[in-house]
């Protein structure tokens, strides 16, 4: 840039330097001007060209960015990465199943870009987290515009997609009994009392099977298929069928299930503090077995409270099914 100096005091230049300074000035004004090249258009892998997504290409001057095709949006939705994140991350975040879920929920029925009333205005990507081969965590931020007031609404999204969890009771001796588990919680640092929970890692979304998986694995007893009970599909078809933990902040929708059966005292004690989960995975879980009737005051796990609450209004409106009475393996 020439300085207003410069320009008012030509006589401090000689002639062939003030020229060039001129030639330079105008140069960099007719660069100001130009525009990138449009980018080229590519569907996501495995998906309707409804949701498409513009890929920077090699020779495009900006690394990190992209424009989606969102069907109810204004327009292209500009996707661009937050400094310091690496481009394959983005990449990858780009093609994750969360971040397709994410959009695919703007357009539902109930979608914020159904009526009209919100828009989407651009996508920042600001962190991947990658379990293994697979995006585990998707940190974004979403600015979406009220057309009203054209004030943004809070677009913060902590993403981690769906969940399963387990209210497993099991009776012995006239006494029902809650199983927990107990594990080191980093977030809110300390040791808490939950559910038996795990997260969909596909994209099947085969609740029912996870939940099994996830039981043997944190708890070590095996269930029976058969006898879960989905409560949260004893909701209104309109919420979902799922509980929603934090839906201020986070995407995580989870499926609340019910397990009864009946065992012996002998099992009761065996299952009392042990140590099981997936070590490799850094699992470190304690069994804790606790009197039913008792659960709601000994935990603050949402996921229980949900599920005990759930439970009893299902009792109180006789639309659980019958329990078969099967006894449960350790």
């Amino acid at each position: 840039m020439i300085s207003g100096t410069w320009l008012a005091c030509p006589a401090r230049l000689p002639a062939a330097e003030m020229a060039a300074a001129t030639r330079a000035a105008a140069h960099c004004l007719l660069g100001l001007r130009r525009r990138s090249p449009p980018l080229p258009l590519l569907p996501f892998p495995g998906r309707s060209s409804k949701t498409a997504v513009r890929m920077a290409s090699s020779d495009a001057p900006q690394l990190g960015a992209a424009t989606v095709e969102v069907p109810g949006a204004a327009g292209p939705v500009r996707v661009v990465a937050a400094a310091g994140l690496p481009e394959a991350d983005f990449r990858k975040a780009l093609d994750s199943a969360l971040f397709r879920r994410w959009l695919e929920s703007l357009q539902g029925e109930r979608g914020l870009l159904a009526h009209g009333k919100l828009s989407l205005r651009q996508i920042l990507i600001q962190g991947v987290d990658m379990f293994g081969e697979r995006v585990g965590f998707l940190k974004f931020k979403a600015d979406i515009v009220d057309e009203a007031t054209k004030a943004k609404i809070p677009g913060i999204v902590f993403a981690r997609g769906p969940a399963v969890a387990v209210l497993i009771l099991l009776e012995s001796k006239g006494q029902t009994y809650a199983v927990l588990t107990e594990q080191a919680r980093v977030p809110i640092g300390k040791f808490i009392l939950e559910l038996p929970a795990g997260m969909l890692d596909d994209e099947n979304g085969d609740f029912v099977g996870t939940a099994v998986r996830e039981v043997e694995e944190e708890t070590g007893i095996k269930l029976n298929l058969g006898d879960m009970v989905d409560l949260t599909a004893l909701l209104d078809p309109a919420t979902g069928c799922r509980m929603l933990p934090s839906p201020g902040g986070c995407d995580e929708e989870i499926g609340l299930f019910l397990y009864r059966g009946h065992v012996d005292e002998e099992t009761i004690r065996a299952l009392q503090g042990k140590e099981t989960g997936l070590r490799d995975h850094g699992e470190l879980i304690n069994l804790r077995v606790v009197p039913y009737d008792q659960l709601w005051r000994l935990t603050s796990d949402a996921k229980a409270l949900s599920a005990i609450a759930l439970y009893e209004m299902a009792k109180k409106e006789g639309v659980l099914p019958p329990s078969s009475g099967s006894s449960s393996n350790l």
